[in-house]
């Protein structure tokens, strides 16, 4: 057998469109909360793969149920259904507010089947010009044409125009903004319960209740965004049942299958049936590898040991950050839910974020950005106390090098 083609970092800059800007190291083996590259550097993992790799890295739970499923069948095509795909339908249904479930490959597929069912239910209402669709700013659904163009980031769209058009964006958490805006001719308002790219900001509950109330007056569609905040992440298995606002359209992907691309589609009876066959559809979508995965993921995430162990968590990492801070006073604010931490960085140090993520990775962490002001923590949601421990220490070391 051939040796593989040895690889460096700089082969990226070579071979790849330079739409990403990775570390200088690459990681090549991970297990649970740590990782390993190439001159077998130890990392810990408080990124998780952006919010992805729920149970960290390969959990014997998702490897299981992925080399069992490979032995069987990998796609069949949606000529035909499959078995792990209608366990986890009945998974998702059984344990939401929701009847029926469409699924993709991405969080920018889900959204984007979501605002394309709105605008069918629109269209279907016989309501002349219903198909207006309300964002936030700062809000992030993707990179799809459409779902670039329902964030309320221009940074992200403005080189693509001329953008999908009906889309409004107000202020988030603002609700008489929200209200000036949503009329006869909204199909729909898409919100995320906590804005994670736009800087991991938990919407305020009163917000929520009134955007269901708008929806409820005017016919809407109140389309949920949980690509980040779903399957356990802040605490609940989705972020709706912490406010108990439903949606009538929830959005999942990311944490779903663990690492294993896969996103789903969430709605009801009433809304799903405005679909019918030949309105929307992907390929590789639900295929029986990928549903095998999430079931399994998602079965071991929906359990109370899990989702009490994310709040204790939550309130672990708060203490250890708010200790952190008073020694070198960095950060402003420390907010998120769950394991979707946000650290806001005082005036002093805005735009520091990246360099402190760098810091962080000289020295053996891994952490996000959210925004230029925001470092972003979404570690394992069974991250172990100890490797908590670790990596505060070295967060605590690459704050050190920007206090110089």
């Amino acid at each position: 057998m051939e040796q593989p083609i040895s690889v460096t970092r700089s082969n990226f800059n070579d071979w790849m469109v330079p739409v990403f800007a990775p570390a200088n190291f690459i990681p090549v083996r991970g297990e649970g909360s740590r990782i390993w590259d190439q001159e077998n550097k130890e990392y810990i993992d408080f990124a998780g793969g952006i919010a992805v790799n729920a149970l960290g890295h390969a959990h014997p739970v998702a490897v299981n149920a992925l080399t069992e499923q490979a032995k069987k069948l990998w796609h069949v095509g949606n000529g035909y259904t499959n078995e792990p795909v209608l366990r986890l339908a009945k998974q998702l249904t059984e344990n939401t507010f929701a009847d029926k479930v469409f699924f993709c490959n991405s969080g920018a597929e889900a959204n984007e089947a979501a605002l394309k069912l709105a605008r069918k239910v629109g269209l279907d209402s016989g309501v002349a010009g219903k198909s207006g669709i309300v964002a936030f700013n700062n809000a992030f659904h993707g990179r799809t044409l459409f779902t670039v163009s329902a964030g309320g980031q221009p940074k992200y769209s403005q080189d693509f125009a001329p953008l999908p058009n009906g889309i409004s964006h107000v202020a988030y958490n603002d609700l008489e903004a929200a209200k000036a805006v949503i009329n006869e001719q909204t199909c729909a308002v898409i919100v995320e319960p906590v804005q994670g790219e736009g800087g991991v900001i938990p919407a305020d509950i009163e917000f929520l209740k009134g955007l269901r109330a708008l929806c409820d007056q005017f016919g809407a569609l109140l389309i949920f965004d949980e690509v980040q905040t779903g399957v356990g992440r802040t605490g609940a298995l989705y972020a709706y049942m912490n406010y108990g606002v439903t949606p009538d359209v929830l959005t999942t992907a990311k944490a779903l299958g663990g690492g294993f691309p896969v996103g789903a589609m969430l709605t009801t009876d009433k809304f799903a049936s405005h679909f019918s066959v030949g309105t929307h559809g992907t390929t590789y979508g639900g295929n029986p590898l990928a549903s095998a995965v999430a079931g399994a993921v998602f079965e071991f995430i929906n359990t109370p040991e899990v989702l009490e162990g994310v709040k204790h968590r939550h309130q672990y990492f708060l203490d250890a950050l708010n200790t952190l801070n008073a020694e070198y006073q960095v950060f402003d604010e420390i907010r998120g839910q769950g394991l979707l931490i946000g650290c806001v960085l005082k005036a002093e140090y805005a735009g520091k974020a990246k360099d402190i993520t760098t810091w962080a990775g000289e020295e053996g962490l891994l952490a996000l950005i959210a925004g230029p002001n925001v470092v972003r923590f979404t570690p394992s949601l069974i991250i172990p106390e100890h490797d908590i421990d670790e990596g505060i220490a070295r967060l605590k070391r690459a704050l050190a090098k920007l206090a110089k």
